[in-house]
């Protein structure tokens, strides 16, 4: 039963994270100082370290408040 609730929620908010998303890219969520990208030609290498942890801040946060 546990399982089944948690992977629900998981579905849920990547469902609303991937809705979001073109209103997120406005914020400039992925384009923040401390994101790695190098151009060359024909290829990009696009590495989002500041934006995973500004997510993964607010991930455990709410995950947090959940639990309380």
């Amino acid at each position: 039963m546990q399982v089944s609730r948690w992977l629900i929620t998981v579905g849920v908010v990547l469902v609303v994270i991937g809705i979001a998303w073109p209103w997120l890219a406005k914020l400039g969520l992925g384009r923040l100082p401390g994101d790695i990208r190098i151009e060359r030609d024909g290829f990009t290498f696009y590495f989002p370290v500041t934006t995973g942890l500004l997510v993964s801040i607010v991930l455990s946060l709410v995950l947090w408040f959940l639990r309380k």
